[in-house]
């Protein structure tokens, strides 16, 4: 018989060791071991098999349907736009974020719509039965008085079930008597197997745990929506193995500041990645934004100077956002750089571009950027945005209101061509913007909306000229 032994494991990467290390050797992370007790494997549970039906047999290739199995239509366009047209049955999805973004939240909200159609089994491990139903209250606009109660309970989707449990071999009990088509876990941290001595949200115990829910889905056809925690660093919380077990990785993104939240799948087997859905949080939860450029850019100050507009894809989806640069005559000798919603290293760059190819004096500035709305803009087209926000700013000079910038720049101060051009065009001609600056194409093939002037331009120089309402300065002559 096995004896019961000790193992330190890195709650980040999983590592493994005898002893207790102060610096992970393999991801770096400092005091991340916890001690786990290793038992003596326990008798294969009967749920392995009881409650997931019989045993898989081999198929030929030829005698698969390959008759795609219809989604569950979801009623939020916007969660279902990210997933990819809907839930796909049988399917297990990951939902991440920080805390008080909202996950618990719009997750009930989906439980609400879906239990109007099918049978939702929601699983809380961290919230009382009475919060729940006094959020779903909130959320449905129902009073909750106690002379109430009677009918708003009429209101409640009677396919909605409620429980507050955190062991998975019960859940799983009450997942066999329901027959759910829809089970929500919050949140995978919080829920453990006895068999495992390590405590619940460690590197074991979210493992296994994923693991037997993967199977619970792929072999009843159950859609399994997973709530889990994030480290400081931003990433899901728990070993990295998390994020492969699921299907789909979703993160919901926001400044606590600001209204708005991002929904953004970062991994879909099912759909297109890096798809983003926008939702604002309010009183009744979140509301959905169906046209998020135009709200964005809805408090914009025309011909104000450090104001351009760039135009992002978020996945297929297009999107337009006002970029704010600002300089100002640092009193020190070391001017800041300040990047919100932007990457540092890109601003670097940027402020390098402008500094050294068209002689603007920035060494002696203080230079802020900001993208209005929260956003965060990782991909290289917003740089000939960040680069006419600046030298605005910097000549006190505004850039054409009806003008969209898209383009990346290059250390020699050339512009390059990026990708979905024309998609981006359209959405810019939707809103009624009249003129685009874009890199010169290559592809003659590629055909550019009617709608909207389009200038090409080589370099940084010629861009800004064109942009700038004031073309008579030399620096931007051709």
């Amino acid at each position: 018989m096995a004896k019961t032994r000790t193992q330190f494991v890195c709650q980040q990467c999983g590592r493994t060791s005898a002893r207790e290390m102060g610096r992970c050797p393999q991801c770096g992370a400092w005091n991340s071991f916890i001690e786990e007790i290793i038992a003596p494997p326990a008798p294969e549970p009967k749920f392995r098999s009881g409650l997931y039906g019989t045993a898989s047999t081999p198929k030929r290739l030829t005698e698969i349907d390959t008759l795609q199995q219809d989604r569950l239509l979801l009623p939020i366009s916007e969660f279902a736009r990210v997933l990819g047209g809907g839930i796909v049955p049988g399917s297990i999805i990951l939902i991440g974020g920080d805390p008080g973004i909202g996950k618990s939240t719009l997750l009930l909200q989906v439980a609400l719509e879906m239990a109007k159609q099918e049978s939702v089994l929601y699983v809380s491990g961290e919230e009382s039965e009475r919060q729940i139903r006094m959020r779903a209250q909130r959320l449905l606009s129902l009073d909750p008085s106690p002379d109430q109660n009677k009918e708003a309970a009429k209101t409640f989707p009677q396919s909605l079930f409620l429980v507050t449990e955190t062991n998975l071999p019960q859940i799983l009990e009450h997942v066999a008597a329901l027959k759910p088509r829809l089970l929500i876990i919050d949140s995978i941290q919080t829920t453990y197997l006895p068999d495992l001595e390590s405590t619940a949200g460690s590197v074991s115990q979210v493992r296994e745990c994923a693991s037997q829910l993967r199977e619970l889905a792929k072999t009843t056809g159950i859609s399994v929506f997973l709530i889990g925690h994030v480290t400081k660093e931003g990433t899901i919380a728990g070993p990295r193995v998390l994020e492969h077990i699921v299907d789909t990785v979703l993160y919901l993104e926001g400044d606590r500041f600001q209204s708005y939240r991002l929904l953004r799948s970062v991994k879909n087997r099912f759909g297109a990645t890096s798809e983003v859905g926008v939702f604002e949080m309010g009183e009744r939860g979140m509301r959905e934004v169906p046209n998020p450029s135009e709200v964005f850019l809805a408090e914009r100050v025309i011909d104000a100077p450090g104001s351009a507009i760039a135009v992002t894809m978020e996945g297929t989806r297009p999107l337009l956002v006002e970029i704010q640069g600002l300089t100002s005559p640092t009193p020190f000798g070391n001017p800041r750089r300040t990047a919100n919603g932007v990457d540092m290293n890109r601003l670097l760059l940027i402020c390098a571009v402008l500094s050294r190819r068209l002689g603007f004096h920035l060494g002696e500035q203080d230079i802020f950027v900001n993208v209005i709305g929260g956003l965060s803009i990782d991909e290289p087209a917003a740089d000939l945005a960040i680069a006419a926000a600046i030298a605005s700013s910097y000549r006190n000079c505004p850039i054409r209101a009806n003008v969209v910038l898209i383009g990346e720049v290059g250390l020699s101060g050339e512009l390059r061509m990026v990708g979905q051009i024309a998609s981006r065009l359209r959405e810019a001609a939707a809103l009624g913007f009249q003129m685009a600056v874009v890199p010169r194409r290559h592809n003659r093939a590629e055909l550019y909306p009617a709608t909207i002037e389009v200038v090409e331009t080589r370099s940084l120089k010629q861009a800004l000229a064109a942009a700038l309402l004031d073309e008579k300065d030399s620096r931007f002559s051709n």
